[in-house]
């Protein structure tokens, strides 16, 4: 009886990978399109402050961040209080201005995002937003942590 049930057909059945190469290319197009790469290296600790209301910035590339905080050093040491744009520390806080006109100027548009640490010092907040104003740069936004209610 076992004799009856035997396999006349030695046929495989591959899986077709004809189409492999294009969806893996599609894929990783898609990936390399939609990723958006850190632009800035940031040279000040920036523990930010938390708030009960804030509102996320729908449009990123409108935004200019500065970070005001405590120096980054080596061996996790810091330093004084340093503001930072894009990827330049500024030395003098005047610099402040000329440097956010020119953005406004190519972006009229343009945010201001503040990144303050919550240990920075008070006057050097002051000075930058004063330099701020005096560029036109009127749009501020002041970067928070959410409030985490227990």
């Amino acid at each position: 009886m076992s004799g009856h049930f035997t396999k006349k057909s030695k046929t495989k059945q591959d899986i077709p990978t004809a189409s492999l190469p294009d969806i893996i290319f599609m894929l990783l197009i898609f990936f390399m399109v939609s990723t958006v790469l850190r632009e800035q290296t940031v040279q000040v600790r920036t523990l930010l402050p938390q708030a009960e209301a804030i509102t996320k910035i729908d449009q990123k590339r409108l935004v200019s961040y500065v970070w005001i905080g405590p120096r980054k050093l080596d061996a996790f040491r810091i330093g004084d209080t340093a503001v930072q744009i894009d990827d330049a520390l500024i030395e003098e806080v005047t610099n402040v201005r000329t440097i956010m006109y020119r953005k406004l100027v190519e972006q009229p548009r343009l945010i201001v995002s503040l990144r303050v640490d919550q240990e920075s010092e008070m006057g050097m907040v002051l000075d930058v937003q004063q330099e701020l104003r005096e560029a036109g740069t009127l749009r501020i936004n002041y970067s928070t942590k959410r409030l985490v209610r227990t």
